[in-house]
């Protein structure tokens, strides 16, 4: 691939832009609003001048709602050999164009499974899809080339390729990103309006929760006009799970044993099917997940301290598999979890107390 034109200069399209001119690929820069493909251009993420003649590959990174009509317009004036989308849904597009009656052979539905809670060029990264599932839904009818011109885009993002169907990406998406997004809203909402006492006991777990709430409504709006019955399957079965959990704790509530003892055993089925389902969420780089000891360092909130810690970790030979930092609420301190192999564990625990940081059990 020599030359690209990106159509939607938001998050996923600059982000996708970068990536490419850091492989050297000539790419031209196209939005409903020019402002934001100038901005991007400013980036550095290609120009904002119309391409002379035909690109190798266009990428539609539209809103749902709209890739099918901006890919069919691309198409009729045959401004690229390839034509790809980055929607977070697939079947409905798709269908969309076949409505149209357009050529399908040069057209691929593709879902980078990356984002951020951010929107609009200023957030895009080039490093935003590294090491992250890139979906294709190629057909029988799909040109080679254009499978090819496609793999070419998701290497240059150092993107993991998955091939799937349409219909099976939609359904898949709808489970493990649209409905836990409304799940997040929902727990995020009962925050809006509680007692700010409460709100300042909030900790980590919480922060975990709502983290992908922060989000922006208008993005997720069209998002999920575009794939309403799956996740409205999965929500029903949620509120089928939500309805269980409220009786068994009523039934906590009795004075009837026979009645604590029914909702004890409805709360501990719900958490053990919990517990069942997280162990399936992969681990690090997609494997299997595994289990981490954590040492707890209590630190300063001051620059240059998780640069220390890294580094007396590095000289103590253990490698940080995972990080997660708490903040203490009113004070000026928190507190980073290092995830280690359990065999490591007291090494790292020695080492660093003999360096002087305070370990927390």
């Amino acid at each position: 691939m020599r030359t690209a034109l990106v159509v939607g200069t938001g998050l996923i399209g600059t982000s996708a832009a970068l990536a490419l001119v850091a492989r050297g690929v000539t790419v031209h820069l196209a939005d409903h609003d020019p402002e934001q493909a100038r901005t991007a251009a400013a980036l550095g993420a290609g120009t904002d001048e119309v391409p002379e003649g035909q690109v190798d590959l266009a990428i539609v990174a539209a809103p749902p709602a709209h890739v099918a009509e901006v890919l069919a317009g691309a198409m009729r004036r045959g401004v690229a050999r390839g034509y790809i989308d980055v929607a977070s849904v697939k079947g409905g597009p798709r269908r969309e164009l076949e409505a149209l009656g357009l050529d399908l052979s040069s057209y691929i539905g593709t879902h980078p499974m990356s984002g951020r809670e951010k929107s609009g060029p200023l957030a895009a990264s080039a490093d935003l899809f590294e090491g992250r599932p890139w979906v294709l839904t190629p057909t029988r009818d799909s040109d080679t080339e254009v499978l090819n011109l496609a793999l070419e885009l998701v290497s240059h993002c150092r993107a993991v390729p998955v091939v799937m169907d349409a219909d099976a990406h939609d359904r898949a998406v709808a489970l493990v990103s649209h409905m836990p997004h409304l799940v997040s809203s929902m727990v995020a909402a009962r925050l809006e309006h509680a007692e700010e006492a409460a709100v300042r006991l909030c900790g980590q777990g919480i922060r975990d929760v709502t983290r992908i709430a922060a989000s922006d409504p208008g993005m997720w709006i069209d998002i999920l006009s575009a794939n309403p019955g799956p996740v409205a399957d999965l929500l029903t079965d949620v509120a089928g799970d939500l309805e269980e959990t409220v009786r068994a704790l009523r039934a906590l509530q009795s004075a009837d044993d026979a009645k604590r003892i029914e909702g004890t055993s409805g709360i501990e089925d719900m958490l053990r099917r919990g517990n069942a389902g997280q162990v399936r969420v992969p681990g690090k780089h997609g494997s299997a997940p595994r289990v981490y000891e954590v040492v707890a360092v209590l630190i300063d909130d001051q620059p240059g301290q998780l640069a220390r810690i890294f580094a007396d970790a590095g000289r103590a030979g253990v490698n940080i598999e995972d990080v997660r930092i708490e903040h203490a609420t009113g004070q000026q301190a928190g507190l980073v979890q290092l995830m280690v192999e359990p065999q490591a564990a007291p090494v790292l625990s020695a080492s660093l107390r003999e360096r002087g940081w305070a370990i927390r059990r």
